[in-house]
């Protein structure tokens, strides 16, 4: 028997008739938490990163525009091009939802990359930072993927499959929960784990090219489980994805990262 929830208001709350939505708020609370861990870290002795508070300010600034417009620009390209074609003005409104994690990823490396170029820092060392911290972003994203009841899984008849009271009597997987633990929870530990245990960290790249491969293989699985966008449906006959085809290509430049990386010589 599935599980009955009342559908949850997008609104979190509202200050002076300005709504606070959760899909915003999932992105402050994710920024917050992600550079306060990776301020952690770089003070760590052997990070290998010294930044001061402006270089440090500089970073958050070219990440969160990575994120907001990379992923903004990723969701228009690879998921309802014909739409934002026909609509432009809707590109901005983030606030309807539709960020694409493989978009928002190439615009953080992207940012990543001109802020070392700028401060003259090694880019592959601060992204592997990045990769590790990253995770809870994801965790939050993947929880306001739920409460808007957006990328729903696929119809199921397991006792956990969920009903949406008065949305939908159709019983389907919540798969934004898998989501939120494969690439949030599990994903975190791993990185976290690798970058305290291995001497990874000396291999600039390494932990970015691990993080793309972990992503792609935990998203490709998730993605059996969750409906294809209603705008794209299966790419193939048997069922491709388009999130499992983006991800199939992270997985191979993540894997061509890694091995590049650990041909050069480690670092101190």
């Amino acid at each position: 028997m599935a599980i009955t929830i009342n559908p949850i208001s997008p609104v979190a709350f509202s200050v002076f008739s300005f709504d606070i939505r959760w899909y915003a708020l999932a992105y402050v609370v994710s920024f917050i938490l992600i550079f306060w861990i990776m301020g952690r870290l770089m003070r760590e002795p052997d990070s290998g990163i010294k930044l001061d508070k402006k270089q440090y300010d500089d970073l958050m600034t070219y990440v969160i525009l990575g994120v907001v417009f990379g992923g903004r620009l990723g969701y228009v390209l690879f998921y309802n091009l014909p739409f934002f074609i026909s609509n432009p003005l809707e590109i901005i409104q983030v606030w309807h939802g539709g960020m694409s994690f493989h978009g928002g990823l190439l615009g953080v490396i992207i940012a990543n990359f001109l802020f070392a170029h700028k401060y003259k820092f090694n880019g592959w060392k601060i992204l592997d930072l990045g990769a590790v911290v990253v995770a809870p972003g994801l965790f939050f994203g993947r929880i306001a993927n739920f409460i808007n009841m957006e990328v729903m899984g696929r119809e199921t008849d397991v006792s956990w499959a969920v009903v949406f009271d008065g949305y939908s009597n159709v019983p389907r997987h919540p798969s934004p929960l898998y989501e939120a633990f494969g690439e949030g929870i599990v994903l975190f530990l791993l990185m976290l784990t690798l970058y305290k245990s291995t001497n990874l960290k000396h291999r600039p790249g390494a932990l970015s090219g691990i993080m793309g491969m972990s992503y792609a293989t935990i998203r490709i699985i998730c993605e059996f489980f969750r409906a294809p966008d209603s705008q794209i449906g299966f790419l193939t006959s048997w069922g491709l994805t388009m999130g499992q085809l983006l991800s199939g290509v992270l997985f191979l430049i993540g894997l061509a990262i890694f091995i590049w990386a650990m041909r050069k010589p480690a670092t101190k």
